[in-house]
């Protein structure tokens, strides 16, 4: 079957080529011109994947991601400016996987989105295995993941993570106490063929924190190593 991709860009011209190619690659794509219309559109469609531009009407598309990100894991792709910098922080973290900056090219941009999916495949596959191959949850301290799920609990509470937010505390969590790259954990969790830059990993790390750290300033669970990277306490 194929994939479901939503389509979100006020530019009529850029929205036609982006939805013939996406099509001509045999993906099944609808589209929103606003952000009201992309909640609507992406509530009532369950999409596999969600190509967000960040200046819409009524709706800009880091509110669109915010609210998307409370209520759904679906993964999302953030179009921003190339002079806006601060737009593709913030992008991710409001809960944006990858971004890719105007203007692109549609061969990166449909390489992006073939990566996210085959992403997002591979680690459904890996949490159907869970069960054969291992425990299914991880106990971190009062944090407890749940690999079939996708779900994080902190003393009990669930916390809600980006499905990148789950991805990285889970590969950590699986290799407890070892360090690794910003480089290396772009390659195992983003994956190898993703253009975007290490400041990723930093943002994730950050926002990760904020949510399972009694203390995020001061982190005992997803800890730095100088001169390597991260790496998660147990």
């Amino acid at each position: 079957m194929s994939k479901t991709i939503l389509v979100v860009e006020d530019d009529g011209n850029l929205l036609d080529i982006v939805q013939f190619n996406l099509s001509r690659e045999g993906y099944r794509v609808v589209t929103a011109r606003d952000g009201e219309e992309a909640l609507d559109m992406a509530r009532r469609g369950k999409p596999d994947l969600i190509i967000l531009d960040i200046m819409l009407p009524r709706l800009d598309g880091l509110e669109v991601c915010r609210i998307l990100r409370k209520q759904m894991s679906v993964p999302i792709l953030m179009l921003t400016a190339k002079a806006d910098e601060i737009d593709r922080v913030v992008g991710l973290e409001m809960g944006a996987d990858d971004y890719v900056t105007k203007p692109f090219s549609l061969r990166e941009l449909l390489a992006r989105v073939k990566a996210m999916l085959r992403r997002t495949e591979l680690i459904r596959e890996e949490s159907a295995g869970v069960a054969d191959s291992g425990p299914d949850t991880i106990e971190i301290g009062n944090v407890v993941i749940d690999l079939v799920r996708h779900a994080v609990t902190r003393g009990g509470e669930e916390v809600p993570l980006s499905p990148k937010e789950f991805d990285l505390l889970a590969f950590l969590a699986q290799n407890k106490r070892r360090a690794f790259s910003r480089d290396h954990l772009l390659e195992k969790v983003w994956g190898y063929d993703y253009a975007g830059d290490t400041r990723t990993v930093d943002v994730h790390v950050r926002w990760l924190r904020q949510k399972i750290e009694t203390d995020a300033a001061h982190p005992s669970l997803v800890v730095t190593v100088r001169g390597v990277g991260y790496k998660l306490e147990a």
